[in-house]
């Protein structure tokens, strides 16, 4: 089993390499959904999180509601994400969607674009500025046996939080209970099925 840690919203050049390093001295990899704009503004820090073999996957572009979108917005909105990371060699292959809202015509776009859908079981809300300790917590209560957990590195719409400290210092938390529940920590496994017969992986809000 695994504890597949999952970070939102990036890449962010100040938050972003905290996490790294967090992520790093826990000895554990992770899986970086992210936002176009950011990945055109910072592409080394992509490729650098890539280099560290952590997994870098589509988020938006533009962190719309897909339940306020047509099948074409959704689809143009993903087209220039994708196009993003193919511009600094990431070839994705999961999608998460802007607060994990997902719509039929999301799963139109998801099975026309060739990405499996992502949830989580375990939400940080890290967002809001929750401490690490209630943050762990959280997680052993909503993924005691491991699974996706959903936090951010990155400041993204709605964010009530000055910065993702708490979240760099969650990780070894995290990370010291995954191991002792024989749980390891690594990004999220290609998938195994072609994305239209894949379920939607995780909660939504």
């Amino acid at each position: 089993m695994a504890l597949h840690l999952t970070f939102d919203d990036g890449p962010d050049p100040v938050w972003t390499p905290v996490v790294l390093d967090a992520l790093a001295a826990a000895g554990a990899t992770a899986t970086f959904f992210v936002l176009g704009p950011r990945v055109r503004a910072h592409p080394d820090l992509v490729r650098a999180t890539v280099a560290a073999g952590h997994r870098v996957e589509p988020h938006a572009d533009q962190h719309d509601r897909h339940d306020r979108m047509d099948r074409h917005q959704i689809r143009a909105d993903t087209d220039a994400v994708v196009d993003a990371l193919r511009a600094v060699d990431v070839e994705p292959t999961r999608w998460r969607t802007p607060w994990g809202l997902v719509t039929d015509d999301t799963r139109r776009v998801a099975d026309d674009v060739g990405l499996a859908l992502v949830g989580w079981d375990a939400d940080t809300h890290d967002w809001r500025g929750d401490l690490a300790e209630e943050m762990v917590v959280a997680i052993k209560r909503e993924a005691p046996n491991g699974g996706i957990v959903l936090a951010h590195d990155g400041l993204g719409p709605g964010a009530t939080r000055p910065g993702c400290a708490e979240t760099a210092r969650l990780i070894p938390m995290a990370a010291a209970w995954g191991v002792a529940r024989g749980l390891t920590l690594e990004p999220l496994p290609e998938p195994r099925a072609a994305p239209a017969t894949l379920a939607f992986a995780g909660k939504r809000p």
